[in-house]
């Protein structure tokens, strides 16, 4: 009974083991290896940024013009409007939001009744969320229970403006944006160009201002009838432009050259700075003429805006004469 091995409690000394003990050899390392980082949502192919993505590259295929940053293309991401007075104003102006965001339980009044009818009139998505999703969008919390998200605007290609105005058969009336920082003034002009018979605007990719909801507010909805193109580099585009026949003007108070002594009937770009900083150095520099606007008073210079609308003006009177 002693050097009998298989009675209770004793130890089994056999090399073979009855089942997986601790650790498996390494057999199974690379299913314990991490998975590495998450993948960017467009490589995710479920996510709606990869669905948007692909929804892109079918479009370059249809439209090969548009790839490597010719034609339209989309520098921004979408912009969230906050607050009941300025989705109502957007919504007014036509802006082309994607979606109209109401917080559960929001207190309802006339403002938030009009944005509700207007986006169901434009066909534009009327989502019901939690208040703390509003939350998220703003950095205080003053969304007062609505947002409108505005897609990011479709900037034409400087060329595309050029071809614009030959499409109608009509000497080129461009504006040249230089130092324009506020999005107000870029809307401003915009209108004015557009009722004026400008065919379009370029503005620089760096230091800009941007067509955000605040221009197109601005702009009261010609920022959707008018090309918006974004140069890389300004001054290139101006030399580009002036090769191919069009006369770069700049405006600028001490100008050597009246507005009451120009002709404007010829193709034209009109380059406008900043109320302050004016024409860059580069840019003047490339300018076949700085242009005045005579003024009876002693106000040194006008707001960017008005100036090139008061230019714009003339120059339509001398084309219609």
């Amino acid at each position: 009974m002693a050097g009998n091995s298989s009675r209770r409690g004793a130890v089994r000394k056999s090399g073979t083991k009855k089942g997986q003990v601790v650790g498996s050899g390494g057999r199974r390392r690379k299913g314990l290896e991490g998975r590495g980082a998450t993948p960017p949502a467009e490589a995710r192919t479920k996510h709606p940024a990869a669905k948007r993505a692909a929804r892109a590259a079918r479009e370059a295929e249809k439209h090969p013009s548009r790839r490597q940053g010719q034609g339209r293309k989309v520098l921004d991401g979408p912009e969230n409007v906050l607050g009941r007075n300025p989705v109502v104003e957007c919504l007014r102006a036509g802006v082309p939001a994607t979606a109209l965001y109401v917080a559960v339980g929001a207190e309802s009044d006339d403002r938030l009744k009009e944005a509700v009818q207007r986006a169901a009139d434009a066909g534009i998505s009327i989502l019901e969320v939690p208040r703390t999703d509003l939350d998220r969008l703003s950095a205080n919390g003053m969304h007062q229970g609505i947002a409108l998200q505005v897609p990011p605007y479709r900037y034409a290609h400087p060329d595309d403006l050029l071809a614009e105005a030959r499409k109608h058969h009509e000497a080129p009336l461009l504006v040249a944006l230089d130092n324009i920082t506020d999005p107000r003034n870029l809307g401003a002009v915009v209108r004015s160009v557009a009722a004026f018979g400008g065919h379009g605007v370029v503005i620089p990719e760096r230091r800009s201002a941007a067509v955000t909801a605040v221009a197109w507010r601005t702009s009261a909805g010609a920022a959707a009838r008018l090309p918006i193109a974004r140069a890389t580099n300004l001054t290139r585009t101006l030399k580009n432009w002036a090769s191919k026949g069009v006369q770069v003007v700049g405006l600028d108070a001490g100008g050597d050259t009246t507005l009451d002594e120009f002709d404007g009937t010829g193709p034209i770009v009109v380059v406008v700075g900043s109320e302050g900083k004016g024409l860059s150095r580069l840019v003047r520099e490339n300018c076949d003429a700085i242009l005045s606007i005579p003024m009876a008073g002693p106000v040194e210079s006008l707001n960017a805006s008005v100036a090139a609308g008061v230019v714009l003006a003339d120059i339509a009177r001398g084309r219609r004469g």
